[in-house]
């Protein structure tokens, strides 16, 4: 079987011409008779009816109406659709091929009455035809560049790019071209690339003549054909700085004035410099190249304000020299060699003038060293101190000595001429040094005063023994052999000897010439005692006592004799001591003095807090001495002082013993004493008992009694018993005091009452 049919299609070349291509061609039956596999459609149609893309035909189709055409896929239906009578194929609305270049779509034949398909669904795909319908577009709106100043012609700043969203496969519509708009003559930029370069010389970009320039690059596509679109941006391009620029002082002279007092360091002025580059290109330094005050003077740079800082190195007097006359250069710290020139320095004179002040004295020498023997006399002069006024005055300068620094007063000063003498009698031994401290001050400004050490070095004469290094105590057994070497001793001295300290040792010459023990020095300051003997006896002699003499080998020679214990003990055969007297078990292992002596301290404040326990405890279990109110005592008065006999008129009111009624009226009265408590008054009948019975009965008891207070006491009773003479002498209800009363009854009682009776049955006037 044979068929034709008909192929159609857009035409590539973008203008939308459409082209019929007609040819038969005599084909075999095949399976399948589909003649396409893709569409072409220009984008951004802009007709008002449906964008015709091409005819869809199959050889089922035999023109008789039975045949329905079916698309699915992407867009079929909304943005594609077809005449499922005929296969034409229609766009319904324009189309960008920059939002999506291409379309996958499925069709397929089937048959209108039963629904079966006739084809296989086959694939296509529709493409879009790119138009110029993009302009091209920078990667960034605003470019920053920067280049150093006076670099060569062709230096690269900067790189700008443009992209174009058109299909750079087809035409020139993504070809760019870029130029430049604005920033002629100054730089340029590469057409293809958009390299920015600069196009003028070193001499013409110099960054403190302009340091900020804006540049206006275009990209154009369509190759810079006339008809392509156009995008601009803008490069803001700075010149870095270089060092083209040396410092220059903003003056040639300048003069400061300082104080002749001023301490090394202290600022004498500030200059100033300028340059015209900026950041480390502008740091400078200074330096003092001549002059009289190089040596005077110091300079330095201020790391914030650039100026130079003239400080003094050294001690200034107006008297010696009045100014100064400096030279000074400024240069820059960083140099680039393509700039240095016999200009890239430049020189400033500087006069300094030093002022006159009131100056205090000056000693010739920052400290003092004196040295004098330790055995000097008292008025002895050790050593001088100078010092003067440097002023031009001259003041007269009087010296003393800060008391602080000899506060025990051994030296003292001439106020005058400066000389240092002693005060007091030294002695090395105690202190070796001195360190004082002497104070010169002017006589007419007392305010003006300096200040010196003085460092005196006490020399050593031998004026000291040696004596024992330690206290020696050894011992001797029994049985031993003679020479045999019981201790070796030593010795030390307080004086220090130039050559070093020697010393001798020997038995003392008072010691008889058999004697038990010998010395033996070893002739090096050391010494061995050895026995003589062979034999010891601990029950004849337990303590031998072994004078040693020590002589030192210093001018004057100094001895002293010192002893050394040895006791006589047991032991065993190998020499180690096993036995002693009593004596010798002191020093033998066990308790020290000093061990025993803290134990007994011990015992005793233990002892001392169960005695005051003791008596704590006892003292809280004592009674009272009225118990309750039943007690048959009036009141009990307690005296802290001694009562003044027969003679003592003012103790007690005897007027209470007479009147027992007036007992309210006294306890109000202002001549009661204040040391007395009275009790509950207990009023009992007179016509019971015996007085004195009952008085002695108490006295006893109380005279008996452990608890007792110590002091003296008075006890009143009511009770007084039947047929006393002086009928009761209790002071409840007696009559007050203060009124006059008669005494001469007091005769007819008896010779026990004739002294009170003497001193109450007297006139008044016998007391006046």
């Amino acid at each position: 079987r044979v068929l034709y049919h008909r192929i159609s299609y857009t035409t590539l070349d973008g203008e939308g011409i459409e082209a019929a291509i007609e040819g038969e061609k005599l084909l075999k039956r095949v399976r399948r008779g589909w003649m396409w596999n893709q569409f072409f459609l220009q984008e951004e149609y802009t007709g008002s009816d449906y964008q015709y893309i091409g005819k869809l035909q199959s050889d089922q189709d035999h023109g008789n109406g039975l045949v329905k055409y079916v698309l699915s896929g992407e867009g079929a239906g909304t943005i594609f659709v077809i005449d499922e009578n005929n296969g034409d194929l229609h766009a319904t609305r324009r189309l960008d091929r920059e939002e999506k270049s291409f379309y996958i779509l499925r069709a397929t034949v089937v048959n209108k009455r039963t629904g079966q398909k006739l084809e296989p669904e086959t694939e296509f795909t529709v493409k879009l035809h790119d138009i110029n319908d993009n302009e091209p577009h920078f990667s960034k709106e605003v470019y920053t560049g920067s280049v150093p100043e006076r670099s060569d012609i062709g230096t690269s700043v900067i790189q700008v790019t443009a992209t174009d969203a058109d299909d750079s496969m087809y035409g020139n519509s993504a070809k760019l071209v870029y130029s430049i708009s604005q920033g002629h003559p100054y730089f340029s930029v590469d057409p293809n690339t958009g390299v920015i370069r600069t196009a003028l010389g070193p001499g013409d970009m110099d960054r403190e003549q302009r340091e900020h320039y804006q540049v206006v690059i275009e990209a154009k596509d369509m190759a810079g054909q006339r008809g392509g679109l156009t995008g601009t941006t803008v490069v803001n391009i700075t010149l870095t700085d270089v060092n083209d620029n040396p410092p220059r002082f903003t003056q040639s002279i300048y003069q400061f004035r300082v104080p002749e007092s001023s301490k090394s360091g202290s600022p004498v002025g500030r200059i100033q410099a300028t340059d015209r580059d900026i950041g480390r290109n502008a740091e400078m330094y200074f330096t003092i190249v001549s002059g009289d005050g190089m040596d005077m003077f110091d300079i330095s740079a201020d790391k914030d304000t650039q100026e130079g800082v003239i400080t003094v190195s050294k001690p200034l007097d107006f008297e010696k020299k009045p100014s100064y006359t400096v030279e000074i250069q400024v240069q820059n710290t960083q140099v680039d060699p393509r700039f240095m020139s016999s200009g890239s320095k430049d020189m400033a004179t500087v006069r300094i003038a030093v002022e006159d002040v009131d100056e205090p004295p000056l000693f010739d020498k920052a400290s003092y060293l004196m040295e004098v023997k330790e055995d000097a006399a008292v008025g002895v002069a050790v050593g001088s101190v100078s010092a003067m006024d440097p002023d031009g005055a001259r003041s007269m300068v009087k010296y003393s000595i800060d008391r602080r620094t000899d506060m025990d007063r051994v030296f003292n000063v001439h106020p005058g001429n400066g000389s240092v003498f002693l005060l007091r009698s030294l002695d090395r031994e105690e202190a070796a040094w001195h360190n004082i401290t002497v104070t010169a001050t002017e006589y007419n400004n007392p305010r003006q005063s300096s200040h010196v050490p003085v460092y005196i070095r006490l020399l050593d004469i031998n004026d000291n023994a040696p004596t024992f290094a330690t206290t020696y105590e050894t011992f001797v057994c029994e049985k031993t052999k003679a020479g045999q070497r019981i201790q070796t001793v030593s010795a030390i001295d307080a004086d220090e000897p130039s050559t070093g300290h020697k010393f001798f040792f020997s038995l003392a010459p008072e010691v008889p010439h058999r004697s038990n023990f010998t010395v033996r020095d070893n002739g090096d300051n050391t010494a061995g005692i050895l026995t003589r003997r062979a034999s010891y006896s601990r029950l004849h002699q337990s303590v031998y006592l072994v004078p040693v003499v020590i002589t030192d080998g210093d001018y004057p020679m100094q001895s002293t004799t010192g002893t050394l214990t040895v006791r006589v003990c047991t032991c065993d055969r190998e020499g180690n001591m096993e036995l002693c007297n009593a004596e010798a078990l002191s020093s033998s292992p066990g308790l020290s003095t000093g061990a025993l002596i803290a134990i007994l301290l011990c015992a005793i404040i233990l002892l001392m807090i169960v005695v005051l326990f003791t008596a704590l405890k006892r003292q809280r279990k004592q009674e009272p001495l009225i118990i309750s109110k039943e007690d048959v005592r009036d009141n009990v008065v307690s005296y802290n002082d001694e009562g003044g006999g027969e003679e003592d008129t003012q103790a007690f009111d005897i007027g209470a013993l007479r009147h027992p009624d007036a007992a309210a009226a006294l306890e109000e009265s202002a001549k009661q004493r204040r040391d007395i408590i009275p009790t509950d008054t207990l009023v009992a009948s007179r016509d019971n008992g015996d007085v004195r019975e009952f008085i002695n009965q108490r006295v006893l008891e109380n005279d008996c009694n452990p608890t007792a207070p110590p002091y003296d006491s008075l006890a009143t009773y009511a009770y007084e018993g039947a047929g006393s003479v002086a009928e009761s002498l209790s002071s409840l209800g007696s009559a007050s005091s203060e009124a006059e009363q008669d005494y001469h009854y007091l005769s007819d009682w008896g010779p026990r009452f004739r002294k009170l009776a003497d001193l109450y049955g007297a006139e008044d006037s016998d007391f006046s």
